[in-house]
């Protein structure tokens, strides 16, 4: 069963996405959303990568048919960028190096500003 977490921002407290999938295996990495055919509601993917880097943490958008929000954070979860990606699109990078990308629909964006520090919180049940 995947792992999933949720996401808070953490001046506020308050949860920003819940049952957000944890993906920190090459497999889950690549395959992130491509394939799929649509985004369900609150749906939302973290793409982990073990240490920062503007490189490791670009993205494609070759087999995916919708538009994702991305937001890209730092290993202190310090939002570093943040873009729509549209389909079909060869690369995306962020601004500066990041440990996590966080991929979920683009009305996301809007809930976040660069500087803004999120946190993920495990559950402890999974």
């Amino acid at each position: 069963m995947p792992r999933t977490v949720t996401l808070r921002h953490t001046v506020t407290g308050q949860p920003l996405l819940t049952r957000v999938r944890w993906a920190d295996s090459f497999g889950s990495r690549l395959r992130g959303f491509m394939f799929r055919r649509r985004l369900a509601p609150g749906e939302a993917l973290v793409l982990v990568e073990a240490r920062e880097s503007q490189l490791a943490t670009s993205i494609h958008m070759f087999f995916v048919s919708f538009a994702l929000g991305v937001v890209w954070l730092d290993s202190a979860g310090r939002v570093v960028d943040k873009v729509v990606a549209l389909p079909w699109r060869p690369y995306y990078a962020p601004r500066g190096p990041a440990r996590y990308i966080l991929e979920t629909h683009p009305d996301f964006l809007a809930r976040v500003a660069i500087g803004d520090v999120l946190a993920f919180d495990h559950d402890v049940s999974a």
